[in-house]
Protein backbone atom coordinates (compact mmCIF):
# COMPACT_ATOMS: atom_id res chain seq x y z
CA UNK A 1 0.00 0.00 0.00
CA UNK A 2 3.32 2.48 0.90
CA UNK A 3 4.94 1.55 -2.36
CA UNK A 4 0.95 2.34 -4.76
CA UNK A 5 1.15 5.66 -2.75
CA UNK A 6 4.50 6.66 -3.52
CA UNK A 7 4.31 5.88 -6.93
CA UNK A 8 1.14 8.25 -7.17
CA UNK A 9 3.59 10.90 -6.06
CA UNK A 10 4.02 13.15 -9.44
CA UNK A 11 7.92 13.60 -10.41
CA UNK A 12 8.60 17.31 -9.48
CA UNK A 13 10.85 17.66 -12.11
CA UNK A 14 8.34 16.63 -14.84
CA UNK A 15 5.62 18.59 -13.31
CA UNK A 16 8.13 21.35 -13.61
CA UNK A 17 8.82 20.96 -17.31
CA UNK A 18 4.91 20.77 -18.08
CA UNK A 19 4.32 24.24 -16.56
CA UNK A 20 7.60 25.82 -18.59
CA UNK A 21 5.73 24.43 -21.88
CA UNK A 22 2.56 25.86 -20.25
CA UNK A 23 4.43 29.39 -19.58
CA UNK A 24 5.85 29.54 -23.38
CA UNK A 25 2.26 29.08 -24.60
CA UNK A 26 0.81 31.72 -22.02
CA UNK A 27 3.92 34.02 -23.58
CA UNK A 28 3.19 33.26 -27.27
CA UNK A 29 -0.65 33.84 -26.75
CA UNK A 30 -0.29 37.15 -24.70
CA UNK A 31 2.36 38.37 -27.60
CA UNK A 32 -0.23 37.27 -29.96
CA UNK A 33 -3.25 39.04 -28.23
CA UNK A 34 -1.00 42.23 -28.00
CA UNK A 35 -0.36 42.27 -31.81
CA UNK A 36 -4.33 41.86 -32.14
CA UNK A 37 -4.81 44.95 -29.16
CA UNK A 38 -2.35 47.05 -31.40
CA UNK A 39 -4.70 46.47 -34.52
CA UNK A 40 -7.46 47.73 -32.27
CA UNK A 41 -5.47 50.58 -31.55
CA UNK A 42 -4.74 51.81 -35.08
CA UNK A 43 -8.37 51.19 -35.73
CA UNK A 44 -9.22 53.85 -32.58
CA UNK A 45 -6.94 56.39 -34.28
CA UNK A 46 -8.45 56.29 -37.80
CA UNK A 47 -11.97 56.46 -36.23
CA UNK A 48 -10.66 59.33 -33.40
CA UNK A 49 -12.06 57.09 -30.73
CA UNK A 50 -10.49 57.02 -27.21
CA UNK A 51 -8.11 54.37 -25.88
CA UNK A 52 -9.82 54.14 -22.89
CA UNK A 53 -13.54 51.86 -23.01
CA UNK A 54 -14.39 50.73 -19.31
CA UNK A 55 -17.90 48.79 -20.59
CA UNK A 56 -15.60 47.19 -23.20
CA UNK A 57 -12.99 46.07 -20.59
CA UNK A 58 -16.06 45.29 -18.04
CA UNK A 59 -17.39 43.20 -20.80
CA UNK A 60 -14.43 41.17 -21.24
CA UNK A 61 -13.40 40.92 -17.40
CA UNK A 62 -17.40 39.60 -16.76
CA UNK A 63 -17.03 36.77 -19.80
CA UNK A 64 -13.63 35.71 -19.01
CA UNK A 65 -14.16 35.18 -15.24
CA UNK A 66 -17.54 33.56 -16.34
CA UNK A 67 -16.43 31.19 -18.81
CA UNK A 68 -13.27 29.91 -16.34
CA UNK A 69 -14.29 26.54 -14.74
CA UNK A 70 -11.46 27.11 -12.19
CA UNK A 71 -9.11 26.49 -9.78
CA UNK A 72 -8.13 29.73 -10.61
CA UNK A 73 -10.03 32.23 -8.08
CA UNK A 74 -12.30 34.48 -9.48
CA UNK A 75 -10.60 37.65 -7.84
CA UNK A 76 -7.27 36.34 -9.04
CA UNK A 77 -8.46 35.97 -12.71
CA UNK A 78 -9.12 39.23 -13.05
CA UNK A 79 -6.46 41.08 -11.35
CA UNK A 80 -4.31 39.15 -14.21
CA UNK A 81 -6.63 40.39 -17.08
CA UNK A 82 -6.64 43.88 -15.37
CA UNK A 83 -3.04 44.21 -16.12
CA UNK A 84 -3.12 42.74 -19.51
CA UNK A 85 -5.21 45.34 -20.64
CA UNK A 86 -3.36 48.42 -18.94
CA UNK A 87 -0.66 46.70 -21.36
CA UNK A 88 -2.67 46.61 -24.04
CA UNK A 89 -3.75 50.35 -23.33
CA UNK A 90 -0.35 51.35 -23.16
CA UNK A 91 0.80 49.45 -26.09
CA UNK A 92 -2.20 51.40 -28.20
CA UNK A 93 -1.15 54.87 -26.82
CA UNK A 94 0.13 55.33 -23.49
CA UNK A 95 -2.53 57.65 -21.86
CA UNK A 96 -1.58 59.89 -19.11
CA UNK A 97 -4.16 59.54 -16.32
CA UNK A 98 -3.36 62.41 -13.40
CA UNK A 99 -4.93 61.83 -10.00
CA UNK A 100 -4.73 63.35 -6.60
CA UNK A 101 -1.10 62.77 -5.16
CA UNK A 102 1.58 62.22 -4.58
CA UNK A 103 2.33 58.25 -4.96
CA UNK A 104 0.88 56.16 -2.50
CA UNK A 105 -2.54 57.60 -1.27
CA UNK A 106 -6.16 56.22 -1.90
CA UNK A 107 -5.95 57.97 -5.07
CA UNK A 108 -3.34 56.12 -6.47
CA UNK A 109 -4.00 53.31 -5.26
CA UNK A 110 -7.40 53.25 -6.95
CA UNK A 111 -6.51 54.31 -10.54
CA UNK A 112 -3.66 51.48 -9.95
CA UNK A 113 -6.29 48.80 -8.85
CA UNK A 114 -8.81 49.84 -12.36
CA UNK A 115 -6.41 51.36 -15.44
CA UNK A 116 -3.68 48.18 -13.84
CA UNK A 117 0.13 49.24 -13.14
CA UNK A 118 0.94 50.14 -16.93
CA UNK A 119 -1.24 53.39 -16.60
CA UNK A 120 1.01 56.54 -17.03
CA UNK A 121 0.15 57.97 -13.61
CA UNK A 122 0.84 61.81 -13.18
CA UNK A 123 0.45 63.06 -9.60
CA UNK A 124 -1.45 66.33 -8.53
CA UNK A 125 -1.54 69.02 -6.03
CA UNK A 126 -5.28 69.73 -5.58
CA UNK A 127 -8.91 68.77 -7.27
CA UNK A 128 -8.50 71.42 -9.44
CA UNK A 129 -5.26 70.87 -10.93
CA UNK A 130 -6.79 67.20 -12.03
CA UNK A 131 -10.13 68.71 -13.77
CA UNK A 132 -7.74 71.58 -15.22
CA UNK A 133 -5.02 69.17 -16.62
CA UNK A 134 -7.88 67.06 -18.14
CA UNK A 135 -9.95 70.09 -19.56
CA UNK A 136 -7.57 72.07 -20.83
CA UNK A 137 -3.82 70.56 -20.35
CA UNK A 138 -4.02 67.45 -22.43
CA UNK A 139 -4.58 64.97 -19.71
CA UNK A 140 -6.33 62.11 -21.25
CA UNK A 141 -7.81 61.24 -17.75
CA UNK A 142 -8.70 62.18 -14.54
CA UNK A 143 -9.42 59.86 -11.02
CA UNK A 144 -11.24 61.75 -8.47
CA UNK A 145 -13.01 61.03 -5.19
CA UNK A 146 -16.63 61.84 -5.24
CA UNK A 147 -17.88 60.04 -2.41
CA UNK A 148 -17.01 58.09 0.81
CA UNK A 149 -19.98 56.11 2.52
CA UNK A 150 -18.76 57.49 5.98
CA UNK A 151 -17.76 61.44 5.09
CA UNK A 152 -20.08 61.72 2.73
CA UNK A 153 -19.94 63.83 -1.00
CA UNK A 154 -16.43 65.81 -1.80
CA UNK A 155 -18.29 69.11 -2.46
CA UNK A 156 -15.33 70.37 -4.15
CA UNK A 157 -15.48 68.02 -7.02
CA UNK A 158 -19.21 69.15 -7.28
CA UNK A 159 -18.13 72.66 -7.63
CA UNK A 160 -15.51 71.96 -10.12
CA UNK A 161 -17.50 70.06 -12.14
CA UNK A 162 -19.68 73.18 -12.87
CA UNK A 163 -16.43 75.47 -13.74
CA UNK A 164 -14.40 72.82 -16.22
CA UNK A 165 -15.74 70.75 -19.07
CA UNK A 166 -15.23 67.50 -17.82
CA UNK A 167 -17.18 64.53 -18.86
CA UNK A 168 -17.33 61.74 -16.23
CA UNK A 169 -16.16 58.30 -18.21
CA UNK A 170 -16.68 55.62 -15.57
CA UNK A 171 -16.94 54.93 -11.70
CA UNK A 172 -14.84 52.74 -9.32
CA UNK A 173 -16.05 51.86 -5.89
CA UNK A 174 -12.61 51.09 -3.76
CA UNK A 175 -13.23 49.89 -0.25
CA UNK A 176 -11.39 52.13 2.16
CA UNK A 177 -9.09 50.00 4.92
CA UNK A 178 -6.79 51.50 7.12
CA UNK A 179 -3.77 49.57 8.56
CA UNK A 180 -0.79 51.22 11.04
CA UNK A 181 2.77 50.85 9.87
CA UNK A 182 6.14 51.55 11.00
CA UNK A 183 9.92 50.91 11.25
CA UNK A 184 9.22 50.27 14.60
CA UNK A 185 8.68 46.42 15.63
CA UNK A 186 5.54 46.80 17.75
CA UNK A 187 2.92 48.47 18.99
CA UNK A 188 4.54 49.19 22.57
CA UNK A 189 7.91 51.02 20.40
CA UNK A 190 5.26 53.62 18.82
CA UNK A 191 5.77 56.96 20.10
CA UNK A 192 4.09 59.27 17.37
CA UNK A 193 1.55 58.69 14.78
CA UNK A 194 1.20 60.79 11.50
CA UNK A 195 -1.60 60.85 8.94
CA UNK A 196 -4.31 62.47 6.80
CA UNK A 197 -7.21 63.83 9.16
CA UNK A 198 -9.50 61.58 7.82
CA UNK A 199 -7.74 58.33 8.47
CA UNK A 200 -7.01 59.34 11.69
CA UNK A 201 -11.06 60.04 12.68
CA UNK A 202 -12.06 56.79 10.86
CA UNK A 203 -9.66 54.80 13.26
CA UNK A 204 -10.13 57.52 16.38
CA UNK A 205 -11.72 54.26 18.31
CA UNK A 206 -9.38 51.54 18.17
CA UNK A 207 -6.16 54.32 18.43
CA UNK A 208 -8.32 55.19 22.10
CA UNK A 209 -8.28 51.53 22.66
CA UNK A 210 -5.03 50.07 21.74
CA UNK A 211 -2.75 53.07 21.85
CA UNK A 212 -4.68 55.73 23.78
CA UNK A 213 -1.49 57.92 24.95
CA UNK A 214 -0.15 58.18 21.90
CA UNK A 215 -0.06 61.47 20.23
CA UNK A 216 -1.73 61.56 16.52
CA UNK A 217 -0.30 64.24 13.60
CA UNK A 218 -2.42 65.40 10.82
CA UNK A 219 -0.61 65.43 7.57
CA UNK A 220 -1.42 66.54 4.09
CA UNK A 221 -1.68 62.86 2.54
CA UNK A 222 -1.06 59.45 3.87
CA UNK A 223 1.87 59.20 1.35
CA UNK A 224 3.64 62.05 2.44
CA UNK A 225 2.96 61.13 6.08
CA UNK A 226 4.19 57.88 5.12
CA UNK A 227 7.40 59.39 3.36
CA UNK A 228 8.26 60.81 6.99
CA UNK A 229 7.43 58.01 9.18
CA UNK A 230 9.75 55.89 6.95
CA UNK A 231 12.82 58.07 8.36
CA UNK A 232 11.88 57.72 12.03
CA UNK A 233 12.13 54.74 14.04
CA UNK A 234 9.30 55.63 16.82
CA UNK A 235 6.84 56.89 14.56
CA UNK A 236 3.67 55.34 12.89
CA UNK A 237 1.33 55.89 9.87
CA UNK A 238 -2.17 55.16 9.14
CA UNK A 239 -2.92 54.35 5.68
CA UNK A 240 -3.36 52.12 2.69
CA UNK A 241 -1.47 48.63 3.52
CA UNK A 242 0.65 49.36 0.36
CA UNK A 243 2.59 51.64 1.46
CA UNK A 244 4.39 49.42 3.76
CA UNK A 245 5.44 47.92 1.01
CA UNK A 246 6.96 51.13 -0.86
CA UNK A 247 8.62 52.12 2.06
CA UNK A 248 9.91 49.35 3.72
CA UNK A 249 7.82 49.21 6.61
CA UNK A 250 6.56 46.92 9.39
CA UNK A 251 2.69 46.20 9.56
CA UNK A 252 1.69 46.43 13.09
CA UNK A 253 -1.90 46.53 12.82
CA UNK A 254 -4.42 45.88 10.11
CA UNK A 255 -8.17 46.48 9.39
CA UNK A 256 -7.99 49.03 11.97
CA UNK A 257 -10.78 51.53 10.60
CA UNK A 258 -14.04 51.98 13.67
CA UNK A 259 -16.25 51.08 10.51
CA UNK A 260 -15.41 47.97 8.17
CA UNK A 261 -17.93 48.74 5.46
CA UNK A 262 -16.04 52.18 4.59
CA UNK A 263 -16.03 52.52 0.38
CA UNK A 264 -15.44 55.41 -1.72
CA UNK A 265 -16.44 56.05 -5.02
CA UNK A 266 -14.03 57.32 -7.47
CA UNK A 267 -14.90 59.10 -11.18
CA UNK A 268 -13.18 58.77 -14.47
CA UNK A 269 -12.98 61.71 -16.00
CA UNK A 270 -12.06 62.95 -19.76
CA UNK A 271 -12.32 65.75 -21.83
CA UNK A 272 -14.99 64.31 -24.51
CA UNK A 273 -18.13 62.36 -23.56
CA UNK A 274 -18.19 59.09 -23.47
CA UNK A 275 -18.70 56.81 -27.10
CA UNK A 276 -19.24 53.73 -26.26
CA UNK A 277 -22.46 51.71 -27.32
CA UNK A 278 -24.17 50.51 -24.09
CA UNK A 279 -23.79 53.18 -20.89
CA UNK A 280 -26.53 52.28 -18.32
CA UNK A 281 -26.05 55.40 -15.57
CA UNK A 282 -25.95 59.25 -15.87
CA UNK A 283 -24.72 61.97 -13.81
CA UNK A 284 -26.63 65.59 -14.16
CA UNK A 285 -25.90 68.57 -12.41
CA UNK A 286 -28.65 71.51 -13.00
CA UNK A 287 -29.74 74.81 -11.48
CA UNK A 288 -33.48 75.62 -11.01
CA UNK A 289 -35.62 78.60 -11.31
CA UNK A 290 -36.22 80.38 -8.23
CA UNK A 291 -40.38 79.32 -8.20
CA UNK A 292 -42.24 76.65 -5.96
CA UNK A 293 -42.05 73.25 -6.87
CA UNK A 294 -39.07 73.33 -9.50
CA UNK A 295 -37.71 70.51 -8.33
CA UNK A 296 -40.93 68.41 -7.79
CA UNK A 297 -41.41 69.01 -11.65
CA UNK A 298 -38.03 68.04 -12.40
CA UNK A 299 -38.46 64.71 -10.27
CA UNK A 300 -41.90 64.01 -10.95
CA UNK A 301 -40.95 63.66 -14.54
CA UNK A 302 -38.19 61.31 -14.04
CA UNK A 303 -40.86 59.33 -11.72
CA UNK A 304 -43.16 59.19 -14.87
CA UNK A 305 -40.54 57.64 -16.88
CA UNK A 306 -39.37 55.26 -14.44
CA UNK A 307 -36.04 56.33 -13.95
CA UNK A 308 -34.66 55.54 -10.91
CA UNK A 309 -32.76 58.20 -8.91
CA UNK A 310 -29.97 56.68 -7.31
CA UNK A 311 -28.24 60.00 -5.93
CA UNK A 312 -29.69 63.57 -5.48
CA UNK A 313 -27.85 65.80 -2.93
CA UNK A 314 -27.75 69.99 -3.58
CA UNK A 315 -24.75 72.12 -3.05
CA UNK A 316 -24.68 76.04 -2.37
CA UNK A 317 -24.00 77.94 -6.41
CA UNK A 318 -21.10 79.28 -5.79
CA UNK A 319 -21.38 83.28 -6.83
CA UNK A 320 -24.91 83.47 -6.22
CA UNK A 321 -26.56 83.96 -2.94
CA UNK A 322 -29.51 81.08 -1.53
CA UNK A 323 -29.27 79.63 -5.13
CA UNK A 324 -28.13 75.63 -5.36
CA UNK A 325 -26.89 73.42 -7.66
CA UNK A 326 -28.43 69.09 -7.90
CA UNK A 327 -26.08 66.61 -8.81
CA UNK A 328 -27.91 63.88 -9.05
CA UNK A 329 -27.31 60.12 -10.56
CA UNK A 330 -29.91 58.37 -12.65
CA UNK A 331 -29.64 54.85 -13.88
CA UNK A 332 -30.70 55.02 -17.52
CA UNK A 333 -28.44 56.53 -20.36
CA UNK A 334 -30.21 59.92 -20.52
CA UNK A 335 -28.15 60.73 -23.86
CA UNK A 336 -29.78 57.46 -26.02
CA UNK A 337 -32.83 58.06 -28.12
CA UNK A 338 -35.49 56.93 -26.19
CA UNK A 339 -35.07 59.32 -23.39
CA UNK A 340 -34.64 62.43 -26.10
CA UNK A 341 -37.84 64.03 -25.16
CA UNK A 342 -37.55 63.51 -21.42
CA UNK A 343 -33.84 65.35 -21.47
CA UNK A 344 -35.54 68.29 -23.25
CA UNK A 345 -38.68 68.01 -20.90
CA UNK A 346 -35.56 68.22 -17.79
CA UNK A 347 -33.91 70.97 -20.06
CA UNK A 348 -37.32 73.34 -20.12
CA UNK A 349 -37.92 73.04 -16.19
CA UNK A 350 -34.40 73.74 -15.26
CA UNK A 351 -32.76 77.38 -15.47
CA UNK A 352 -29.58 75.20 -16.18
CA UNK A 353 -29.06 71.48 -17.09
CA UNK A 354 -25.19 69.66 -17.81
CA UNK A 355 -25.64 66.24 -18.37
CA UNK A 356 -22.14 64.88 -16.63
CA UNK A 357 -21.51 61.70 -18.77
CA UNK A 358 -23.30 58.52 -19.30
CA UNK A 359 -21.53 55.83 -18.16
CA UNK A 360 -21.47 51.89 -17.03
CA UNK A 361 -22.15 51.27 -13.76
CA UNK A 362 -19.45 49.22 -12.13
CA UNK A 363 -20.44 45.71 -10.31
CA UNK A 364 -19.49 45.96 -6.39
CA UNK A 365 -17.38 42.73 -6.24
CA UNK A 366 -16.20 42.91 -2.74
Amino acid sequence: MADKDHNDIPDLGELRESIDSVDQQIVDLLNKRANLSLGVGRYKASKGEPIYKPFREQEVMNKIADSSPGPLPDKHLRTIYREIMSSSRHLQRPERVVYLGPEGTFSYFAAIEHMGSAASLTPKANFEEIFRAVAEEGAELGVIPLENTIEGTVGQVVDLFMKYKVYIQAEVFSRISHSLMSKAESLEDVEVIYSHPQPLGQCRDWLRTHLPNVPTIPMESTAEAAELVAGKKAAAVIGHIKLADMHAMNVLAQSIEDLPDNWTRFLIIGAAPSQEDRRDKTSILFTLPDKPGALARVLTTLAHQGINMTKLESRPFRGEKWKYVFFTDLECDLSGDRYKDVLEDIRQQCHTLRVLGTYPTQENRS
